[in-house]
C-alpha cells in the first residue's frame, strides 16, 4: 500500500469504528486501527471485521464497474449491506483577493496572505492533532508546540461535549489520517458522521476569529462506504438509477449536462463510470459550498450570509484601507500609521513572515491588545531550506555572498533596486486541472493529487528563483519606509503565495521572463519526474515525492507547425497533463498594487485563453502573457480593448502589432532573440524606427524593414538568423518567401470558432521588453557601435 492508501485505510476504518452517534460504537484508539492496517496485528473480531471491509474496498480494481446493482450487491454483500455514515468536509477561505488586497501595503498584503496560508496549513490540520512537517527554525520550536496546544484548547472551548452526559467532543473524533488535503487555502477531510456540522462550523469559526473580516465557508454531508467508491447512490440503493437508465435517457439534455455527451455506446460507459466514484461526493460538496457562500439556508447550521461587518462613523478616524474605524495611531514606524483591529493583525503577520522575529513589537504589547500571530514561516525560509538540500544552486544563486549576510527585502522598493526601479507581477495558475480532477475515483488519488501538485508548483518557483536570481547589494535606495541601508545585500523578490496551483510572486523585471518560463517547464518536469526531487526530507521523517502518473499517452503525430510559431522544428512535445498560464506585467515600483493585480489578473486570462485554444490543435503545455506599462495612464480599459482598439488594424489583411501570448518554447524564443540582438549591439533606435513603420500597413512594413536591413553595416547576421529565420518564415515548407517582421497566421487555431487569417509581429514585443532582458558583460559583442550606410 501506498502512503495514501494507507492514511485513507486508517481513516475510513476510524469512521466506521466510531458509529453514526456522538459516543464511540467501540472502545477506540488510533493506534489500535494503525495498528490493525498497516501492521496486520489483531483486533476484536467487529473491529477487525470493519478492516477487512476497508481493505476490500481498497482492493477493487480501478477498471472494475458493475453492469447493474445486482451484480454489485452480489460481488461485494458486506459493503452492501454496511449501513455506518462516513463524515466528509470541505471548507476554506472565499473572497480572498478581496481580503488580501485590500490594503495598499505590501507589508499588509503579505501578512494578509501568511495569515490565510497560517490558518489553512497549520490551525486546521491542528484540529486533527496533525504537527505540519515543515521545518520549523530552531527557536520557533517551542512556540510551535504552543501554538498548536493553544489550537486545541480553542477547538475544545468552542465546541465541547453537548452536555454533562456525554464524554466526548469534536477533538476526540478527530485524527491526523482524516486529512485528505489541506492545501490552496480549502480543506477536504472526513470525520465521524455525528461531527460533520461542528467541524464545519469549526473552520468557519476559526477563519473569522483570526482574520476578523475575511469570508469563509465549509460544509459537510455523510456517505456510505460503497459511495466512496460508485458515487452516490439512493436509499434504499436499489432504487440508484444505473446503467440500464442511462442507456435509456442518455440523450435528454438535463441527462447530458451532468453525464457529458459521449457519441457511442463505449464512451458512454465510460462517462457514467467517470462520473460515479468518488468524485461525484466532492461534486455534492463543491454545489452545497456554492450554496453557502451564495447566503443560502444550509440544513442544522446557521446561514452565514451575513459576513462580518465593522461600524465605522463619518467623525472617526479610519484605518489605511478607509474601511474600518481606527484603534490605535503607531508613530514608531517610518510612518505614521492608523490601525484598525483587523489591519494590525496583517500587518503584524506581514512584519512575521517577512523576518521571522519571534516578538511582537513593543507598540503593540503596549496597545493591549492580546491577539498573538503565533509561528508564521515566512516563504523565504522554505526557499533558504530548499537551496540547504540543493548545494549546486545554493552555490549559483549565493555566489560568495555570505548567507547570513542577506536582509529579507520589505519593500518593493528594494526589490525594485535590482531593476532600475522596475518590478514584474508573475501571476500563475494550472491548466486541465479540473479535466484531470474528474478522472479521479478514489479518495487516496485525491490526496496524491493535491501533495503532487502543491510540490511540483513550489518547487517549480524555488528553482526557477535560484537559477535567475542573486542576492542584490542595494545602491541609491530612496525610501523612506525601508529599514535598510544602501551596501546592504537582500534576496530580491517577494513571494506573495503559493498556494496549490496558484502562485503570485514580484520579481525584478530584468528576469521576469526567463523566472516565468522557468517556473512553467519546471512545473511539468517535476511532475513528469524528470527533475527530482525526493532528496528534501524533514523533520518527522517524511519524505516529499512525485507519486502520480501525469504523463500524456499521445495518440496523434506531433504537428509542431500548428502551435509553435518559433522554429516549429526545434520544439519538444509536451507530455505532461497539466501544465501553466502565466500572467507576467511589468511596471514601475510606484504603480499602485490594486490596478497592478487587475491588470495581471487579465494577463493570466488571456494566457489560459490562449492555451485551451493551442490544446485543440495538439499543444498541452504552458503559456505566458505579458505586458509592459510604462505608465499608469496607458491603459484606461482592460488589455483585451486596449490591443483591439490600439494594437489591432482590421483593414485588409487584418493585422496584428503585437504577438502575445506565447507557448514556453516562443517565450525562450523571444528570449533568445533579444538576447542575440544586444550581443551585436543592435542600435535601439532602429528597433524604434521599425516599430514605427508598422502601422504603415503590411507591404509598407515589409517594403520599409527590408530597405532598412540591407543597409546595416553590422547585425545583419543576427537579425536575419534570430529573427527572420526564427519567426518569418511561411507556413507552406515549399514557399522561400519571407514576410518579415509579420507571420501569418490562418485563424484556424480552433475550428469550433475560427477566425479571419491575420498576420501578427513580436517587433513591438521585444521593443517593450529589450530593456528587462539581461545579457552578461561578457558575452555582449565588443562592436562599440552599428550604423547604417548613409
Amino acid at each position: 500500500m501506498t502512503d495514501s492508501q494507507t492514511n485513507i485505510a486508517i481513516a475510513i476504518s476510524w469512521c466506521l469504528a466510531w458509529g453514526n452517534e456522538r459516543e464511540p460504537a467501540f472502545n477506540l484508539d488510533p493506534q489500535q486501527i494503525r495498528d490493525a492496517v498497516i501492521n496486520k496485528q489483531a483486533l476484536p473480531e467487529n473491529l477487525q471485521h470493519i478492516v477487512r471491509q476497508v481493505e476490500t474496498l481498497q482492493s477493487i480494481e480501478e477498471n472494475y464497474f458493475p453492469q447493474t446493482l445486482e451484480e454489485l450487491q452480489a460481488k461485494y454483500p458486506d459493503l452492501w449491506n454496511q449501513n455506518t455514515r462516513i463524515g466528509l468536509v470541505y471548507g476554506g477561505a472565499t473572497k480572498i483577493k478581496q481580503y488580501v488586497f485590500e490594503s495598499a501595503k505590501i507589508q499588509e498584503i503579505r501578512g494578509a496572505s501568511g495569515l490565510l496560508d497560517r490558518i489553512n496549513i497549520i490551525d486546521l490540520p491542528a484540529f486533527f492533532n496533525k504537527k505540519n512537517p515543515q521545518e520549523i527554525a530552531e527557536e520557533d520550536r517551542n512556540r510551535y508546540n504552543i501554538q498548536l496546544n493553544k489550537i486545541r484548547t480553542w477547538l475544545n472551548d468552542n465546541f465541547p461535549a453537548k452536555s454533562e452526559s456525554e464524554n466526548y467532543k469534536l477533538s476526540d473524533a478527530l485524527i491526523p489520517e482524516l486529512i485528505i488535503y489541506s492545501t490552496g487555502g480549502n480543506i477536504l477531510a472526513f470525520c465521524p458522521a455525528a461531527y460533520v456540522d461542528e467541524l464545519a462550523n469549526a473552520i468557519e469559526k476559526r477563519y473569522t476569529e483570526e482574520t476578523l473580516t475575511a469570508n469563509s465557508c465549509a460544509v459537510g454531508d455523510k456517505f456510505r462506504l460503497l459511495e466512496l467508491r460508485f458515487g452516490l447512490l439512493r436509499e434504499p440503493i436499489e432504487s440508484t438509477l444505473w446503467l440500464d437508465w442511462y442507456h435509456r435517457e442518455f440523450n435528454k439534455p438535463l441527462v447530458q449536462a451532468y453525464f457529458g455527451y459521449p457519441s457511442n455506446e463505449s464512451e458512454r460507459i465510460e462517462a457514467f463510470k467517470r462520473r460515479k466514484s468518488f468524485n461525484e461526493l466532492t461534486t455534492k460538496l463543491n454545489i452545497l459550498f456554492n450554496q453557502r457562500r451564495s447566503g443560502n439556508d444550509t440544513a442544522n447550521r446557521p446561514s452565514r450570509r451575513y459576513p462580518p461587518m465593522f461600524e465605522t462613523h463619518p467623525y472617526l478616524m479610519r484605518d489605511g484601507s478607509d474601511r474600518r474605524s481606527a484603534i490605535m495611531r503607531v508613530d514608531q514606524l517610518p510612518r505614521e500609521t492608523n490601525f484598525s483591529e483587523a489591519s494590525v493583525r496583517k500587518y503584524l503577520v506581514g512584519d512575521r513572515a517577512k523576518d521571522s522575529l519571534s516578538n511582537n513589537p513593543r507598540w503593540y504589547n503596549e496597545s493591549g491588545l492580546t491577539w498573538q500571530r503565533g509561528v508564521i514561516e515566512s516563504w523565504v525560509n522554505r526557499f533558504k531550506l530548499f537551496l540547504d538540500q540543493n548545494p549546486s544552486l545554493k552555490a549559483k544563486y549565493y555566489g560568495s555572498i555570505p548567507e547570513d549576510s542577506l536582509e529579507i527585502a520589505g519593500t518593493l522598493t528594494e526589490v525594485s533596486n535590482a531593476s532600475s526601479g522596475y518590478i514584474a507581477y508573475i501571476y500563475a495558475d494550472g491548466n486541465n486541472m479540473g479535466g484531470y480532477i474528474q478522472k479521479i475515483q478514489k479518495p487516496e488519488d485525491y490526496q496524491e493529487f493535491s501533495q503532487d501538485v502543491a510540490l511540483a508548483t513550489e518547487y517549480a518557483v524555488y528553482q526557477a528563483l535560484a537559477e535567475n536570481l542573486h542576492p542584490h547589494k542595494l545602491r541609491n535606495l530612496n525610501d523612506d519606509e525601508s529599514n535598510l541601508k544602501n551596501s546592504e545585500f537582500i534576496h530580491p523578490f517577494e513571494i506573495l503565495t503559493i498556494g496549490g496551483d496558484d502562485i503570485l510572486l514580484i520579481v525584478p523585471a530584468n528576469k521576469a521572463l526567463e523566472i516565468s518560463q522557468m517556473i512553467g517547464e519546471r512545473f511539468e518536469k517535476i511532475l513528469l519526474q524528470e527533475i527530482q526531487i525526493n532528496e528534501i526530507k524533514y523533520d518527522d521523517g517524511e519524505t516529499k515525492e512525485i507519486t502520480g502518473n501525469y504523463r500524456l499517452n499521445h495518440t496523434k503525430p506531433f504537428e509542431p507547425h500548428n502551435h509553435q510559431r518559433y522554429k516549429p522544428l526545434t520544439a519538444k512535445r509536451s507530455d505532461c497533463e497539466l501544465s501553466t498560464s502565466i500572467g507576467v506585467l511589468i511596471t514601475a515600483v510606484n504603480t499602485p498594487i490594486y490596478y497592478a493585480r487587475n491588470l495581471v489578473e487579465q494577463l493570466l486570462k488571456s494566457a489560459k485563453e490562449r492555451a485551451k485554444k493551442l490544446q485543440k490543435a495538439g499543444y498541452r503545455g504552458g503559456t505566458v502573457d505579458f505586458l509592459t506599462l510604462k505608465s499608469v495612464t496607458m491603459i484606461s480599459s482592460n488589455v483585451k480593448d486596449f490591443r483591439q482598439e490600439a494594437l489591432t488594424k482590421n483593414l485588409p489583411p487584418k493585422l496584428k502589432f503585437y504577438a502575445a501570448p506565447y507557448t514556453l518554447h516562443e517565450l525562450g524564443g523571444l528570449i533568445t532573440s533579444i538576447s542575440a540582438l544586444k550581443k551585436a549591439k543592435f542600435p535601439k533606435s532602429q528597433l524604434y524606427q521599425v516599430r514605427s513603420l508598422l502601422e504603415w500597413g503590411k507591404h509598407t512594413a515589409i517594403l520599409n524593414y527590408r530597405y532598412f536591413r540591407v543597409r546595416l553595416k553590422q547585425g545583419k547576421e543576427a537579425l536575419l538568423r534570430d529573427f527572420e529565420n526564427a519567426w518569418c518564415l511561411p507556413k507552406d515548407q515549399e514557399n522561400n518567401g519571407n514576410l518579415a517582421p509579420w507571420m501569418y497566421d490562418n485563424g484556424r487555431l480552433d475550428p469550433e470558432h475560427p477566425e479571419d487569417p491575420f498576420y501578427e509581429t513580436i517587433w513591438r514585443d521585444m521593443v517593450d521588453v529589450y530593456d528587462f532582458v539581461e545579457v552578461p558583460e561578457n558575452e555582449i559583442s565588443e562592436v562599440v557601435s552599428l550604423g547604417v550606410e548613409s
